[in-house]
């Protein structure tokens, strides 16, 4: 059974819709995690202790990116959970297209909070000269908050691709 034009229903345009808010805000979180990770934390991760003084965090830097990617997950979240609730009555195959990206969504959100948020502290604290660790720490801290970092795109990648391929193919009825 394939969705055909006009006579889609209102509940497959809904799907559809929510897909949208889902491929958008994936693709823009991984454009953004990307430009993170390439642009500034290439930047305060080169050579630390010393490079940290970039870090873009705190008095110094006018704008937190951090502050961006939280309105963000919101609207990340309403496409996710709005595709598998307007999806719910889709065959099992293709509600996996769509609880995937959700999953991944919880997966980052699970890793970021309680993982990442404590290194972002200790490492802005390293910035500010008030960390109680040693310039070796900082920088293995430093270097394993990146690879950590790139896990988190991995996740975004599955996210935005999960998404894309759900959008993709026909919905069935």
């Amino acid at each position: 059974m394939v969705e055909e034009g006009l006579s889609m229903s209102r509940r497959a345009r809904l799907t559809r819709a929510f897909l949208w808010v889902s491929v958008v805000g994936f693709g823009i979180g991984l454009g953004a995690k990307l430009f993170d990770l390439l642009i500034l934390v290439r930047a305060w991760s080169t050579a630390p202790p010393a490079s940290l003084v970039v870090l873009p965090y705190g008095p110094r830097f006018p704008m937190n990116p951090g502050d961006f990617f939280p309105p963000l997950s919101l609207l990340i979240l309403v496409g996710v959970v709005g595709a598998i609730v307007s999806g719910w009555k889709t065959p099992f195959a293709y509600r996996a297209w769509l609880w995937l990206p959700a999953v991944m969504f919880v997966l980052i959100w699970v890793f970021t909070v309680p993982v990442m948020w404590p290194m972002n502290h200790e490492l802005y604290f390293a910035s500010q000269g008030l960390s109680r660790r040693s310039d070796a720490e900082i920088a293995r801290l430093a270097r394993r908050w990146v690879t950590y970092d790139w896990l988190r795109v991995g996740m975004l990648a599955v996210s935005f691709l999960s998404s894309v391929r759900s959008i993709s193919i026909p919905l069935p009825r």
